[in-house]
């Protein structure tokens, strides 16, 4: 070992440079012997640039680690051919120096890996971009949310929108802001937040998307259902005792069989009165029954059935109605198998409250037709779309169908599309119209 040893060597090397430049002095200044003292000075250069060589070798080890740890390729250890104390020890150190990296950059990776899972799985939508619009980071909800699969430049989404191309340039780190969008007609209420930071001396702006259409309409449905269902429980209370007491009256005045006719015109008016007041009554009571519906939906009992078979049901109870209005009814389904896991019952009943619906907007409509259409969207969920040929809904009034209450027909009650509207939130899907006047109005269930 201690002919290997780094000071050993270098001493022996030293020993024999300054004895071979010895003899070469010698040589030249006491004998004549050229050639000699040629071979003997080629010998001194010789000695030196092996002794420069071997001295430089541990340099080369060192660089080509420290390039190695500069471009993290840490499957380079630092091994040294030169032997000692002194380098078994920078041997050691710089192993250790190794293993710190490596497990600094494996917990790197693990954070990184882990902070990657958790942006990808949250369920509100995240873009982070730079000031010149170039797009870092567009999470799986932001993906979902505005259904594309790729973004690199925030001005692509002008094919979604234009206002939100405005508003995520415009917005600024903590501020938040509200966006409406139609999107493959759905409804998106987003609400936006916005966060600055720097990273690698340049900034950016994360901005969180969180439609809030659903949750919205979700507290507007339980308020509604909570108004309605203080209105109809007092209204109840004041008109039922007047209905009973009206319907008493009425037999109290009607003349009993055997009695002679009664010529008190009096008496005949107060009993009309009476009467009038009782079916008025009547009237008032089944109509706040039909409102206290949307407060008493079952829940939906979920099966898996054929979407076929729905359509088939609905257009046998239709039948007669159809016939006699002479109205279209077409179907369509892809694929023919598509199923559904929802209630029957419950979705029958949206689809005759949308069909009925259609067939009183068609009545003044020339050929008119119904059509129903089953099929997927882009992620394989069911979509069931009624569509008709008829005069349509205007665009200001599209947002307002589905409030109880509001209606555009003069006889209609506006229950009908609320109670459908409550029916798919029961089975977390959407109900939403596109319509486009004289030409045809689109009404999505949304699974």
């Amino acid at each position: 070992m201690v002919y290997k040893s780094f000071r050993f060597n270098c001493a022996i090397r030293l020993l024999l440079v300054c004895a071979t430049t010895f003899l070469f002095f010698y040589l030249v200044f006491r004998t004549n012997l050229f050639a000699t003292i040629f071979i003997v000075g080629l010998l001194v250069v010789l000695q030196v640039y092996f002794l420069f060589k071997y001295v430089e070798r541990t340099n080369r080890d060192l660089t080509r680690f420290l390039q190695s740890i500069k471009y993290s390729d840490f499957t380079q250890p630092f091994i040294s051919p030169v032997k000692g104390t002194k380098f078994d020890e920078l041997n050691s150190a710089f192993s250790e120096v190794v293993n710190a990296f490596q497990r600094t950059r494996m917990e790197k990776e693990e954070h990184f890996r882990y902070l990657q899972t958790v942006v990808q799985h949250i369920g509100i939508g995240l873009i982070a971009f730079k000031s010149d619009g170039e797009v870092e980071l567009f999470n799986n909800a932001a993906k979902r949310m505005l259904n594309i699969s790729h973004l690199r430049m925030i001005p692509q989404l002008t094919a979604i929108s234009p206002d939100l191309v405005n508003k995520l340039t415009e917005i600024r780190p903590g501020e938040k802001q509200q966006l409406k969008l139609q999107l493959d007609g759905d409804t998106l209420l987003l609400s936006m937040y916005a966060t600055g930071f720097i990273l690698r001396q340049q900034r950016y702006t994360l901005v969180s998307l969180q439609n809030i259409q659903s949750e919205l309409e979700e507290k507007e449905m339980e308020s509604w259902q909570n108004l309605i269902r203080v209105l109809t429980h007092e209204i109840m209370n004041s008109i039922t005792p007047i209905a009973s007491l009206a319907s008493t009256a009425t037999e109290l005045l009607s003349p009993k069989p055997g009695d002679l006719p009664s010529d008190d015109e009096t008496t005949k008016d107060v009993l009309v009165a009476v009467k009038t007041i009782q079916k008025r009554s009547t009237a008032l009571m089944n109509f706040v029954d039909d409102y206290r519906k949307l407060t008493r939906l079952p829940k939906p009992n979920f099966e898996v059935f054929q979407i076929q078979e729905l359509f088939l049901r609905t257009e046998r109870l239709l039948k007669d109605q159809l016939k006699k209005e002479s109205i279209g009814f077409e179907t369509s389904i892809n694929p023919e198998t598509l199923e559904l896991t929802a209630d029957p019952g419950l979705i029958e009943q949206v689809l005759i409250n949308l069909c009925k619906n259609s067939i009183e907007a068609l009545r003044e409509t020339p050929n008119p037709l119904i059509r129903l259409i089953a099929k997927t969207d882009g992620s394989g969920n069911p979509i069931i779309q009624v569509i008709d040929n008829g005069p349509g809904i205007k665009a200001e009034v599209v947002d307002k169908v589905f409030i109880p209450f509001f209606t555009t027909k003069k006889e209609g009650s506006g229950i009908g599309l609320s109670l459908s509207k409550q029916i798919m939130r029961l089975h977390r899907g959407i109900i939403s119209i596109n319509s486009t006047p004289n030409v045809e109005t689109v009404v999505s269930l949304r699974f």
